[in-house]
């Protein structure tokens, strides 16, 4: 299961109900110990934060969200509405003690905007950073359409980010995030039926080991032990004006995340108005038809320009949040959501999870404000 808590909205700046653009997203085994499920309901799971928005960190004061469990932080590019927050974010994160490593994944020029920062402000991170400069990724491998890091939380639950290059006036890219969950299922029918009863035994079987009966005889794990798996797959782009460039990575995705800067009619008015400069975002619109002939069952916008405030009247002159849904709307017709600031949703993987029947694998949960004790 993937939660994802939206921690700013706003494109270029914040607004007085938006921040500029974050986005986290927390990794939860619905198969771990119940005790483990209690203690992780209490506190931050293991997450990993897509782009870095100016205030950041301020945002995450009003969620549940850990400094300490973070994972790895994806920027998508430089603009600064995506990564000015970085520095302060990873300040804090020393202050508070953190001493774990930290993958971030982003473009090189990441790293020079943080070295930067160090040296003019004394800046010390008492934890090792371990930058993957996505340029460097690219030219390293040989299918491009397959570029992954690979982030292992447990020898049952890992997570991939696949990278695919987007179209934005600097190099910007999206981010597939999958989540797998390996279960290993005891066949204890199977194991009455061969006259073993419970013991020790049934628990070193699931883990995978053989081991010997009373009686001598060898039990062998695969004999007794089904292997599953639960993959959840969310694709998160960054600033991008061609959907098309996600065509491969939205195969099966369970949920796609994309901007809509503008409604269709004012982004041609911006691009008629000065024919010099294009700004390189996507009208819901087009989001929306990209999502239908792609077969998206789920997609949420966000990234939206300050013109646009937060209520929702299609009959109004002044623009709102209703004239980019049904922007969208006209285009698409499957599951979708404009993303506010705290807004959380879940994205199960499997039908026997709540709200998780086909077509329906996307809940929306409320405010993070809401839930934080």
């Amino acid at each position: 299961m993937l939660k994802l808590t939206f921690l700013g909205t706003s494109a270029g700046v914040p607004t007085k109900q938006r921040n500029v653009t974050a986005l986290a997203v927390e990794s939860l085994n619905p198969y771990a110990s119940n005790i483990q499920n209690t203690t992780q309901s209490k506190k931050s799971r293991p997450w990993v934060l897509v782009d870095c928005g100016e205030g950041t960190q301020q945002q995450l004061l009003h969620t549940k969200l850990s400094l300490h469990q973070l994972q790895a932080i994806c920027i998508t590019h430089v603009h600064g509405d995506h990564c000015y927050g970085l520095p302060g974010l990873l300040a804090s994160a020393a202050m508070s003690g953190r001493r774990e490593p930290l993958i971030i994944v982003a473009p090189k020029a990441i790293a020079t905007l943080l070295e930067a920062v160090t040296l003019t402000t004394e800046l010390y991170f008492p934890f090792v950073i371990n930058f993957m400069a996505i340029e460097d990724l690219l030219s390293e491998s040989d299918d491009k359409n397959k570029i992954q890091v690979t982030i292992t939380l447990d020898n049952q639950h890992q997570l991939t980010i696949g990278i695919y290059p987007l179209s934005h006036r600097v190099a910007s890219y999206g981010f597939a995030i999958n989540q797998t969950i390996s279960r290993r299922t005891l066949n204890t029918d199977k194991l009455i039926a061969d006259g073993i009863p419970a013991s020790v035994l049934w628990g070193k079987l699931q883990q995978g080991k053989d081991v010997a009966a009373e009686d001598g005889r060898t039990l062998y794990s695969a004999d007794y032990v089904d292997n599953n798996s639960q993959r959840i797959k969310v694709v998160v782009a960054g600033d991008n004006d061609t959907p098309e460039c996600l065509s491969a990575a939205v195969v099966d995705a369970d949920l796609v995340v994309h901007e809509a800067t503008y409604t269709h009619e004012v982004l041609h008015k911006i691009q008629a108005k000065n024919p010099d400069f294009d700004p390189m975002h996507s009208s819901a619109q087009l989001v929306g038809q990209f999502a239908q002939e792609n077969s998206v069952k789920n997609l949420i916008l966000t990234h939206f320009s300050a013109r646009y405030q937060s209520f929702d009247n299609p009959h109004s002159d002044t623009p709102n949040m209703a004239h980019i849904r049904l922007d969208a709307q006209s285009a698409y017709q499957g599951n979708l959501w404009l993303a506010a600031d705290f807004d959380q949703y879940m994205v199960n993987g499997t039908a026997d999870l709540v709200s998780a029947e086909e077509g329906s694998r996307v809940q929306y949960l409320g405010s993070a404000r809401d839930h934080k004790e």
